[in-house]
């Protein structure tokens, strides 16, 4: 196992320098999440399937299959994720064993870059190109993104780790904002047609991603590790039988365990609402995109005090309570939005208020309790399967929004089924002993979890 790095003993200035330049990664590659993934493409590529298969009440082909145009995104989202599942610890492996995070960050980032500029080119009927392109987009964002969380040991020690890490966050959900709201200016007031104007801010993301990873890539920096196996294809091997072990040696540890499936669970059901949201108020609410972005812009912004807010609540009442209290709110949402009347902004933008204020607030504390609960000195092993977790966890989300739709051909019941998520995240983390959890695993049980 590789010994942790020692940032405490580098210079104070240049650790800075390279704190600064690692937080402009999440400021850039903020903008494919919130104006890409969030608001534009859904329901863009709906409208291109919609229009290859001639109409609603059509279907399109895909990979032998006759899809209706409302379930082919949910389709690609699917796919994309059990791509990442399959690449992101091989990624990782390459970058542990290699010593080369900043390269793989690069190559990975760029090529990400590249597909989301070719989204200008998806027009007509070409929703197949606009597919592809969202498979690798997609997957190379998550790889890029484990490579660029792995940097936060090296340049941040224990004892300021947490307010790094914060910093990042909220600067990646200002990034995200800004260029969405770039995008709302271009959307409400360039003198042009809607599709070029979807594709010039899909493509502006694309620039933005781009741009700004040139800080991180000038002052983010390699460390020297220890010899290992002579090719990539060894190093990965080796790395993949050790992640095999660390899977293995989480039976030592049930309520980790445990914890770590809740998580799943209910960030599965987050991160499945986020996505979906905007192509549930394009299609079944009938709000066009003034409206959706609207909404994600002052999610953007309040999501950064609904993260203050609870992480004080947490501070009060405790951090479990906190979260399990934030996923009663996200059930009652996703209870409600099933009964919105078409055509409500009013409605929706509450909605989208009170999700705001629980999204960052539940993947922060869960995160904080997370690292409570596996053994130190070996943070990085547990936090790869973390992030797999958190990565990978949309795919039965956006596979169980598939079939709602495939089957029932209606968005609002696709919407409901995933209450499910959260209510089996609720019952799961209720029955962690959490401060057990933590002795276990050889840490101090903190007053306030």
């Amino acid at each position: 196992m590789t010994a942790p790095q020692v940032v405490h003993e580098e210079i104070p200035g240049a650790r800075r320098r390279e704190q600064r330049g690692w937080y402009w990664y999440d400021w850039a590659d903020s903008a494919f999440q919130t104006t890409v993934l969030t608001v534009f493409l859904g329901p863009y590529l709906t409208t291109i399937a919609t229009a290859a298969a001639g109409g609603e009440g059509g279907f399109v082909a895909f990979l032998g299959l006759d899809l209706r145009p409302k379930a082919y995104f949910t389709t690609m989202v699917t796919i994309s994720v059990l791509l990442q599942i399959v690449i992101m610890p091989v990624v990782g492996a390459l970058a542990d064993h290699t010593g080369r995070k900043k390269q793989i960050l690069g190559v990975f980032a760029y090529l990400g870059v590249v597909a989301t500029l070719g989204f200008y080119f998806v027009s007509g009927d070409a929703y197949l190109l606009g597919g592809a392109l969202f498979l690798v987009a997609n997957v190379t964002f998550g790889a890029a993104r484990v490579v660029y969380d792995s940097f936060l040991p090296q340049i941040a020690g224990a004892e300021e780790r947490d307010a790094i890490s914060s910093r990042g966050w909220g600067f990646g959900y200002l990034g995200g904002g800004l260029l969405l709201a770039v995008n709302l200016v271009i959307y409400l007031f360039a003198d042009i047609e809607t599709g070029l104007a979807v594709r010039i801010s899909l493509a502006s993301a694309g620039l933005w991603w781009g741009a700004f990873t040139l800080i991180p890539m000038l002052r983010l920096r390699n460390r020297r590790v220890p010899f290992h196996e002579a090719t990539a294809v060894r190093a990965v091997a080796g790395s993949v039988r050790q992640l095999g072990r660390t899977i293995a040696d989480l039976r030592r540890y049930p309520r980790t365990l445990l914890f770590l499936a809740a998580y799943l669970v209910y960030n599965d059901g987050v991160q499945t609402v986020i996505s979906f949201s905007a192509t549930y108020a394009d299609q079944e609410l009938g709000l066009g995109q003034t409206h959706q972005i609207g909404a994600i812009l002052m999610v953007q912004f309040i999501a950064v005090g609904g993260a203050l807010g609870l992480g004080r609540l947490a501070l009060r009442f405790g951090t479990k309570r906190t979260v399990l209290a934030s996923l009663v709110v996200w059930t009652v949402v996703v209870g409600v939005a099933y009964f919105l009347q078409k055509g409500s902004a009013v409605q929706f933008y509450a909605i989208a208020f009170a999700i705001a204020i629980v999204m960052g607030g539940t993947q922060a504390l869960s995160r904080s309790m997370y690292s409570l609960v596996i053994p130190p000195g070996r943070e990085a092993e547990y936090f790869s399967l973390y992030q797999i977790s958190d990565k990978g966890s949309a795919f039965l989300g956006s596979l169980v929004l598939t079939l709602a739709l495939q089957l029932t051909d209606s968005y609002r019941t696709a919407i409901v089924s995933l209450v499910v998520f959260f209510v089996l995240g609720f019952v799961l983390l209720s029955v962690v002993n959490l401060p057990r959890a933590i002795r276990e695993a050889g840490n101090e049980v903190p007053d306030h979890i």
